[in-house]
């Protein structure tokens, strides 16, 4: 399969650098500054599990798309999705399936309505990595997981192709028949998580340690259940009862990566995040109560008016 990696960042670039370094036949889409320095430099990712070097790694931009791609593997941030989904039309043929591992749910509206619900599948991924400077992409820890399914749960032959490309290529690839549920899932932890430590400007483990903490970070969990119930996918009791020792561990310097956004000034993925999981919890229970994640929502978005005030 012909793959195209949407951009070549912290987590797209480790994905497609662990894909291109196994043999697999992986185009970058960049901006011109990216693709330049890329042909410079190569495409380098620092790893706790060993290095990689991609010397000129194959890319394109926007204008240079020669034409569709088998797979697309998108995974930009929530707020630069509009522009993306632009950028990489050329590249959607009839035959490709794009695979977004984006968080939340609004990403799948937005590519069902730009490409068609028959080519996007359902995907999720676990790595924490940044991108360095100097245009390295460093791994933070050993966790690289790259999850995909048929949203409908089948495990058709096209799925069996995407699944043959990403085994084998150096992170946890991982077909689900489960992939909508699993995506919830992580949209319920990570929201929770979210809302807590940037309410908080602190570590679960400082959030735990002051008085009515423990029950913040349970409450939010809950609102968050609530609503993936409503929606039709309730998250199973297992990963609930991780999500708690997680989300209440004494010690713990466990933070979002919102929170590391905010600390650096920069933009967020509140709406997508945390506004997006609201509206659907009033959709579908327009009488229900959600004090903390209402609370959560008010304070991200002050800080997106003041860092906007602020910038002029």
């Amino acid at each position: 399969m012909r793959v195209l990696v949407v951009g070549a960042g912290a987590t797209g670039g480790y994905f497609g650098a662990r894909l291109a370094a196994a043999g697999r036949d992986v185009t970058f889409l960049v901006r011109e500054g990216r693709a330049a320095r890329l042909a410079q430099a190569g495409l380098a990712v620092r790893s706790p599990l060993g290095d990689i070097r991609i010397d000129a790694p194959r890319t394109v931009t926007a204008a240079t798309i020669p034409g569709p791609f088998d797979l697309v593997l998108l995974s930009c941030k929530a707020y630069d999705l509009a522009g993306a989904l632009d950028d990489v039309a050329p590249a959607v043929g009839p035959g490709t399936l794009v695979l977004p591992i984006l968080n939340g749910m609004a990403h799948l509206d937005a590519l069902d309505a730009r490409f068609g619900p028959e080519r996007v599948l359902g995907g999720s991924c676990a790595i924490a990595a940044t991108l360095s400077p100097e245009g390295e992409i460093v791994q933070m820890s050993e966790l690289h997981a790259l999850t995909f399914g048929e949203r409908d749960g089948t495990r058709s032959e096209r799925i069996a192709r995407v699944a043959a490309v990403m085994e084998g290529a150096g992170f946890t690839a991982r077909l689900s028949e489960k992939i909508l549920l699993e995506m919830w899932e992580k949209w319920v932890f990570l929201a929770t998580l979210a809302c807590g430590t940037c309410l908080m400007r602190a570590p679960v483990g400082d959030i735990v340690a002051a008085p009515g903490g423990r029950e913040l970070m349970l409450g939010l969990l809950d609102e968050c259940r609530a609503i993936a119930a409503g929606a039709g996918h309730a998250p199973r009791e297992k990963f609930l009862e991780t999500s708690r020792g997680t989300l209440t561990a004494a010690g713990s310097g466990f933070t979002a990566s919102m929170l590391r956004d905010i600390q650096k000034n920069a933009r967020i993925e509140a709406d997508h995040i945390v506004g997006d999981l609201l509206a659907r919890g009033r959709a579908a229970d327009p009488d229900g109560s959600r004090p903390y994640l209402a609370t959560a929502y008010t304070h991200l978005k002050a800080y997106e008016s003041r860092r906007a005030r602020e910038q002029g």
